[in-house]
């Protein structure tokens, strides 16, 4: 039997816009709940729709219902392709997840070349990227970090869900070149060690 607070975050949670937090439906509630108790009811109401034809997941501490991925092809329409990203603003993007938070002039520090304000807004316009705050040195720049929005668009609970680098070169996603290059310096430093021996 569900009781009536139960159900009361459960509708909550199914009506709300965008994903909230335990200490949102704490607050709407008005309540004297604590944010760990509304997560252990949360907790409920997610086992209890595991496997049904929508699931309640939580990211970035946020929680909302969405249809399972092996459902998705059913509600599909059709719609115009989204604008693909630029190879300078998929290169930005993941400089920001990876490195976060970080300058405008240490992701062109790490890319090597100047990166446009142009590049930076579309991240923002997609609300993946946010202003952090500054850089408490000289100048003061703006710092960038990723968004809750970033990790509902790629599917991640955090940032620690990023794939590594073993798991991208296992993808077979880095660069034969720079692979090589891996691989020649580590011979070298084989050489090196055996040489000290």
């Amino acid at each position: 039997m569900i009781d009536d607070l139960e159900r009361a975050i459960e509708a909550m949670l199914f009506a709300s816009d965008e994903p909230l937090d335990a200490r949102q439906v704490a607050g709407r509630l008005g309540d004297e709940m604590t944010a760990g108790e509304v997560r252990a009811i949360i907790a409920r109401i997610a086992e209890r729709h595991d496997g049904s034809g929508i699931e309640l997941v939580e990211r970035g501490g946020h929680w909302h219902f969405q249809t399972p991925a092996d459902l998705a092809h059913l509600l599909r329409r059709e719609r115009d392709d989204p604008r693909k990203l630029s190879r300078a603003a998929a290169e930005v993007l993941a400089i920001v997840a990876y490195h976060e938070p970080v300058s405008r002039a240490e992701i062109e520090a790490i890319r090597g070349v100047q990166t446009s304000k142009g590049t930076l807004d579309v991240l923002m316009e997609a609300e993946w990227i946010a202003p952090a705050g500054r850089r408490e040195v000289p100048g003061r720049p703006l710092i960038y970090k990723t968004t809750d929005a970033f990790l509902q668009h790629f599917g991640l609970t955090s940032r620690k869900d990023l794939p590594g680098i073993e798991d991208l070169r296992a993808a077979g996603l880095l660069d034969p070149v720079d692979l090589a290059f891996e691989e020649a310096m580590g011979e070298l430093d084989l050489v090196k060690d055996g040489e000290e021996a």
